[in-house]
């Protein structure tokens, strides 16, 4: 298990990624005991977009394939988990519309990616055919207002968007405020250790090779199509899991949700935190989700135009990623200072050899 932690994968490894690792988890943990409950509920609204970047991130950066369709499976799974917890009466059974939205979300890319990737559909096609289908998607339920748009009691409503479903509950305890940040942290916490573990494994190794050649993978005996397909299943199954947490937490869903501008956005955080590392995306991700909302609260318009300048400042000056690069720098500066302490030492042990021989 260690040794998939420490993969070659993924950047940050040792005792010292770790402690810092441990540090900031605490912090988290006890930030809600400072903060008070509109802070907590937005940093609760930040970690629930996470889910989207790290699927992007094993897809795009791990897996070589650029997706603008993840606001597509998350308006799936948050439609879903809408039109669930209503007809099965909310309360408890919330828990339950939320995996099987997921699940839906994730048999729908599992549809979708069968046609595209046994279809030879790769490169920017790839990007154009998962585009598409999120603006099909967004503009098929922004006609929806109409009495006729419903399963069961479960309105559509169109550009209004859906609402009237119940945030997560256990019994008569409701998951909101300070209990849905935690639940957030857990959430988060078990998705990056186990995706740390997927692409340090076997299998993400293939699906690594798959990104880098995929004609030479499958000349050493893998079916890079079946990989290709995990992979788009699980990086598509967590923007579901964004989905349906941003639908219990707002207790509504709307198709602007779904369309260009919010399928643009995943792509902008991951491109600029860097794609090749989960670590950079999660950090990268919050801190501009952290951002955006700052910056909206006075001008959205300005928090769009911030998005796309920053993307094309990724592209033209660090492709690799602003907070990838800066991580990088820090590992590199650790190892030089390592071996520049540990040169006297060594020179000390070599000359005492050589008096003694």
């Amino acid at each position: 298990m260690f040794r998939l932690l420490d993969g070659s994968q993924t950047l940050g490894r040792g005792w010292r990624f770790w402690s810092c690792f441990l540090v900031v988890l605490a912090g988290a943990l006890i930030y809600p005991l400072f903060a008070d409950s509109y802070d907590v509920g937005n940093f609760s609204y930040f970690l629930i977009w996470i889910f989207m970047a790290l699927g992007l991130c094993l897809m795009w950066g791990y897996g070589g394939m650029l997706s603008f369709g993840q606001t597509f499976f998350l308006g799936i799974s948050g439609y879903a988990y809408g039109v669930l917890a209503i007809n099965m009466g909310g309360g408890s059974t919330t828990i339950a519309a939320l995996v099987l939205s997921v699940i839906i979300a994730m048999i729908a890319a599992g549809i979708l990616g069968y046609f595209m990737i046994w279809g030879g559909i790769n490169g920017i096609f790839f990007g154009i055919v998962t585009l598409s289908a999120t603006l099909v998607l967004a503009f098929f339920l922004g006609q929806t207002a109409g009495p006729e748009w419903h399963i069961g009691p479960a309105r559509l409503n169109g550009f209004n968007g859906m609402k009237g479903m119940d945030p997560l509950a256990v019994g008569d305890f409701y998951i909101e405020g300070s209990a849905l940040y935690y639940l957030m942290i857990a959430l988060i916490v078990l998705v990056y250790i186990g995706l740390r573990m997927l692409v340090n494994s076997r299998i993400g190794n293939v699906i690594v090779a798959t990104r880098e050649n995929p004609q030479r993978a499958e000349m050493l005996g893998y079916d890079v199509r079946k990989y290709q397909l995990l992979t788009f299943v699980i990086g598509s199954g967590l923007a579901g899991l964004s989905g349906a947490l941003y639908t219990s937490w707002g207790q509504f869903i709307t198709p602007s949700s779904i369309g260009l501008p919010a399928a643009a956005m995943p792509i902008v955080w991951v491109a600029f935190s860097g794609r090749s590392d989960l670590t950079a995306t999660l950090v990268g991700s919050f801190l501009l989700l952290f951002g955006f909302q700052t910056i909206t609260v006075y001008s959205q318009q300005a928090a769009l135009v911030l998005m796309g300048a920053l993307l094309l400042a990724t592209v033209m000056l660090a492709p690799q990623g602003f907070v990838l690069g800066i991580g990088k720098l820090v590992v590199d500066w650790g190892t030089r200072r390592r071996r520049r302490d540990a040169g006297p030492a060594l020179a000390d042990a070599n000359r005492l050899q050589s008096d003694e021989t």
